[in-house]
């Protein structure tokens, strides 16, 4: 078994131990901004949001350039409509961030939704096995919660946008503190 003092003396063990402080230090950096974003969850929505935006209108100009580098190549028009797509619907994201939030929001209530019908039906298959009925519960509290989004939508999707990341944040957050 190696102890910290032999890690401590290679090389890649002193990286390790050095950059232990940063690791928790990111990590309770990570958990604040989680804190925030809970007691805040619109504006972690937003950001979000935009974050998001950002990716696509990013994604977009990339598609849109490797269509064009490679237009001799079959499905030039496809790769090029894709890149079109992914950038403008960024840029409409960036422009009306509000309704992209309320879309997430649909989104994710969409996925707990169809996720929860199909651990439920896991569940039931799964009925004569011991502690079957925690799948069931899980699965019939996805569908729970997808139909208070689906009631509440979209006044709840900031809310439930960045309640989300606050989580994420704080889960990410603890891991790399735990992990240090």
């Amino acid at each position: 078994m190696t102890t910290t003092n032999q890690l401590a003396g290679s090389p890649a063990g002193a990286m390790q131990v050095s950059g232990r402080g940063w690791r928790i230090g990111l990590g309770i950096v990570l958990i604040l901004c989680g804190l925030g974003a809970l007691m805040i969850p619109e504006i972690a929505a937003l950001g979000t949001t935009v974050f998001l935006a950002s990716l696509l209108v990013f994604g977009g100009v990339c598609e849109i350039a490797y269509a064009i580098h490679t237009r001799a190549w079959q499905g030039f028009g496809w790769r090029l409509t894709s890149g079109i797509l992914t950038l403008l619907l960024g840029l409409g994201i960036l422009l009306f961030p509000l309704v992209g939030a309320a879309s997430l929001g649909l989104l994710v209530g969409s996925f707990l939704f169809v996720g929860g019908i199909a651990r439920t039906i896991l569940s039931l298959r799964m009925r004569p096995r011991p502690r079957w009925g925690w799948v069931l519960f899980d699965g019939l509290l996805s569908i729970t919660l997808a139909v208070l989004i689906m009631i509440g939508w979209p006044g709840t999707s900031l809310i439930v946008i960045g309640v989300l990341t606050g989580f994420w944040l704080i889960s990410a957050g603890m891991w790399r503190i735990v992990l240090s």
